[in-house]
């Protein structure tokens, strides 16, 4: 059984830029890029509790974004996490190539 256990090469990171965007376009995907599922999970529960909370504070005179201001303020420090996330490991990845 030594064919099936093979070691694994560990993936190359992918662009930053890619990551922020799908983490804009995807709530927490930035995140499952990344490889940390459960900090995916976490943001996207908060955006779901902070938006209901930012709901019951308002009143129906709100606009849409007002009324659900708690979710989008962690879902656009969810797109910044993914990103620096990405980047820290892109340009960890890249040191290591130009330095072996």
């Amino acid at each position: 059984m030594a064919g099936s256990a093979r070691a694994e090469m560990p993936r190359r990171p992918l662009h930053p830029l890619v990551v922020m965007a799908v983490g804009a376009l995807l709530p927490g995907m930035g995140q499952v890029l990344n490889g940390m599922n459960t900090r995916a999970l976490t943001f996207i529960f908060f955006m779901f509790m902070l938006g209901m909370v930012s709901w019951h504070l308002t009143t129906p005179a709100h606009s849409f974004v007002g009324r659900h201001a708690g979710g989008f303020l962690v879902y656009a420090i969810s797109v910044v996490d993914a990103y620096r996330l990405a980047r820290w490991r892109y340009e960890l990845q890249r040191a290591r190539r130009d330095h072996p």
